[in-house]
């Protein structure tokens, strides 16, 4: 059975300045994208499909997906903000994307077999892809018993240059998932980190586990992610910025005792890129794990 990789790459960013997924940065001009896709074939997922907006398509076949071809099958699936289930409409004052769990529902016509869900701008690593595609091939993908996420450690995904977004999770001794929280204001402090909420800082002590939006599936969970975003839409689909986050389905499915989610554990080190500062950081990162052998100089050579 194959997986296959869905890749959340039609974030506006707005804090780093510019469209992220597309941008440079290993020695032979590789995107964070390009070392996502080399280890997840090299882990055995034989499908990529790239969630993104209409506009950048030839950008992202010139830029990216073009060097794929032969080594792994290409989709595209596209989230627009009139990209909606039937009956329900966007407003013209709208212009911030519905969120992630939006962008799992506008692919689901392209998934057929279990899927990981990842970040276009965040790295993941090796191991975190090699774990995702055992823990999917064993699943029944006709079932929504099971269900799983990578987690990360808090103080090592944060961001020297402002704050960032992440689900806290709450895991039990059978390594599942209780709850995940999300917070949208959290800033490091030394080792420690602390959320913003209303105004009130709440402190973290940094060893928290954390998702950074790398989860899997089987196909059986996407007609959930169309009931639970009907659910957002009819309470807050009138309101300019409400997102309908990836991590709500997660929880939604805990709760309701549909699913159990098992928290992965990973060897590999996560970095990305919230901010333009935080360019340069990756770069060295990426650099050292080519120093120490871990990739080619030249992800896709000709």
């Amino acid at each position: 059975m194959g997986a296959t990789l869905l890749v959340l790459a039609a974030g506006m960013g707005s804090r780093f300045g510019g469209l992220k997924q597309i941008n440079r940065f290993g020695p032979s001009g590789e995107t964070i994208i390009d070392y996502s896709v080399y280890d997840a074939i090299s882990a055995g997922f034989t499908k990529v499909v790239f969630v993104i907006r209409k506009e950048f398509e030839k950008d992202y076949k010139e830029i990216i997906s073009n060097k794929y071809l032969g080594k792994i099958e290409v989709e595209f699936a596209f989230q627009e903000l009139d990209n909606l289930p039937e009956g329900y409409s966007t407003f013209a004052e709208r212009v911030k994307p519905w969120g992630t769990g939006h962008a799992v529902w506008v692919a689901k016509d392209k998934i057929q077999d279990p899927f990981a869900v990842i970040n276009a701008d965040d790295f993941y690593g090796k191991d975190a892809f090699k774990v995702m595609a055992d823990y999917l091939n064993q699943l029944d993908k006709d079932s929504l018993a099971q269900q799983c996420m990578v987690g990360y450690v808090l103080k090592n995904t944060l961001s020297d240059n402002g704050d960032v977004s992440r689900g806290v999770c709450e895991i039990d001794e059978n390594s599942n998932l209780v709850s995940i929280t999300e917070r949208t204001e959290i800033v490091k402090k030394g080792d420690a980190a602390a959320y913003i909420e209303d105004g009130v800082e709440h402190d973290l002590t940094g060893k928290e586990i954390v998702s950074m939006n790398m989860m899997g599936f089987t196909p059986a969970v996407l007609d959930k992610f169309e009931s639970d975003f009907k659910l957002f839409m009819d309470a807050r689909g009138t309101e300019l910025k409400s997102e309908f986050y990836l991590p709500t389905v997660l929880n939604n499915l805990v709760k309701e005792g549909l699913s159990d989610v098992r928290v992965l554990e990973t060897n590999s080190q996560w970095f990305g890129v919230t901010y333009a500062e935080d360019k340069q950081v990756v770069i060295e990162k990426l650099n050292s794990l080519i120093e120490a052998g871990e990739y080619p100089t030249e992800l896709w050579p000709e």
